[in-house]
């Protein structure tokens, strides 16, 4: 009897297929390093090497709150692989202190539409989360007064993840490059009712404005003014320069206007229109223009087709001859058509080989030639 129990065991046990089993390299201790930040990261599969490379210190700092950053940022719903790209990018956010994420987080919530949309940004920009408790108050206060000008709370998310230094700061400092901006844009012409989408819009595409003393937006305002440029074009140029006038100096645009017209051979007045079609033009350096201009003219491009497409001067000389060699793949010559095909973002030229294919597949109908009827 035992004997027939002891067959029927041995015969179950190899029907039961074996399981394979994954060997994981133990992680191994630098001198001074906390083991139980480097077992918690590991165990997340952060990159501990990464880590080391860069930010080496962090894992010798105690205490440290890995499982707390964790909970914090599963309940908003990130997976593991985020959690782990975030840690290896800022491991520092298991050194701050599980009040202060939460506070950061009460924080974040009131700017952002939902926890996804945060999850996204601390992904994106997780030093701006992960900050000192010293800077709350500073936060707290922009966000009220970002809040003020009824600005959209996407738009405050967005300058508090890329320009975190401006929510850090007292928030005198902004409402003083807020109103000059606000003031700069009511002297020029522009409508009150439309000041707020316009101040929206320039903060998020240039966050940095914040950033810059509001003298050096009055000092090249005033510069290009003495240039000839009326009011309505300095809103124009205000507007589309997306607040990187602040970054200017009048030494550099000086420099660049001066080579321009030199190069183009064009009078104050074509400059001037130039500049409104293209106004980038004002903060390349001079040795970019000089190898886009001799780009341009080495692909056989006269002076007078940039003069009429100033655009074309925003692209790399790469591009332009990455998209001639296109062009031609299609039947384009760009040295006796017009510039527009090549100009533009990428999806804008994709459009233009588009409609060159479209065109050379179907063969253009003319309304009066007679029609062919069979007898």
């Amino acid at each position: 009897m035992l004997r027939l129990i002891g067959t029927a065991l041995c015969l179950r046990c190899q029907r039961v297929p074996s399981l394979p089993l994954i060997l994981r390299p133990c992680v191994t201790l630098n001198s001074g390093e906390n083991q139980q930040t480097v077992e918690a990261l590991y165990n997340l599969s952060v990159d501990i090497q990464k880590v080391r490379k860069f930010k080496g210190w962090v894992l010798q700092r105690s205490p440290s709150y890995t499982q707390e950053v964790v909970n914090l940022l599963v309940d908003m719903g990130a997976s593991g692989p985020i959690i782990a790209q975030i840690l290896t990018i800022h491991p520092e956010a298991v050194l701050c202190d599980p009040q202060q994420m939460q506070d950061q987080k009460d924080l974040w919530v009131s700017v952002c539409p939902n926890n996804k949309e945060l999850v996204g940004i601390i992904e994106k920009f997780p030093a701006s989360f992960f900050t000192s408790s010293s800077y709350h108050l500073n936060q707290r206060n922009n966000i009220r007064y970002f809040q003020s000008l009824n600005l959209n709370r996407r738009i405050i998310s967005k300058l508090m993840a890329s320009a975190p230094q401006s929510f850090s700061r007292p928030v005198e400092q902004n409402q003083v490059m807020v109103c000059t901006l606000q003031q700069v844009y009511l002297d020029l012409g522009g409508e009150e009712i439309n000041m707020k989408i316009w101040l929206q819009k320039l903060l998020s595409q240039n966050p940095f404005v914040l950033l810059k003393p509001p003298e050096a937006l009055r000092q090249n305002m005033l510069f290009l003014r003495d240039k000839g440029f009326r009011t309505a074009e300095l809103l124009h140029l205000l507007s589309k320069l997306r607040g990187f006038v602040t970054e200017l100096n009048p030494d550099g645009m000086q420099r660049t206007l001066e080579y321009s017209q030199n190069t183009i051979g064009c009078s104050e007045v074509e400059l001037r229109n130039i500049i409104l079609a293209c106004p980038a033009l004002l903060y390349y350096p001079e040795s970019v223009l000089s190898e886009r201009f001799g780009g341009l003219l080495g692909a056989g491009i006269s002076m007078s087709q940039i003069k009429e497409t100033p655009t074309v001067l925003e692209l790399t000389s790469q591009i332009v001859s990455y998209r001639i060699l296109r062009l031609k793949a299609h039947g384009y010559d760009v040295r006796t058509g017009s510039l527009e095909a090549l100009n533009g973002t990428k999806k804008d030229f994709e459009m233009s080989i588009g409609r060159l294919q479209l065109r050379r597949e179907r063969p253009l109908f003319n309304p009066v030639a007679p029609l062919k009827v069979d007898d």
